[in-house]
C-alpha cells in the first residue's frame, strides 16, 4: 500500500520524516557545512525525531487500544487449552 507524502494535517507521513531524518542525518555526519547549515539541519533533524516519535506513540497507542479491547477473550481462550 503506497503512503501519502503527507497527511491533511501538513505532517510528513512517518516514512517521509523517516527517509528526511537519515538524509540530514548522513548531511551531519559527512561535515563540511558551516556552523548555520550545521545548526539549520540539527533543527530540522529535532523536528523530524519529534514527528517520527509522534507518529510511533500513535501506533502504540492504537495497538494497546485494540489489545485491551480484543485482548481479555483471546487471553481468557488460550487458559482453557
Amino acid at each position: 500500500m503506497a503512503h501519502p507524502a503527507s497527511e491533511p494535517s501538513g505532517e510528513p507521513s512517518y516514512e517521509a520524516a523517516r527517509d528526511e531524518l537519515a538524509d540530514v542525518v548522513r548531511r551531519l555526519e559527512a561535515g563540511g557545512a558551516t556552523l548555520e547549515e550545521s545548526l539549520t539541519l540539527w533543527e530540522r533533524g529535532e523536528e523530524l525525531a519529534r514527528t517520527c516519535q509522534a507518529w510511533l506513540d500513535g501506533a502504540k497507542a492504537r495497538l494497546d487500544a485494540a489489545l485491551a479491547s480484543g485482548g481479555a477473550g483471546r487471553e481468557a481462550g488460550r487458559e482453557h487449552r
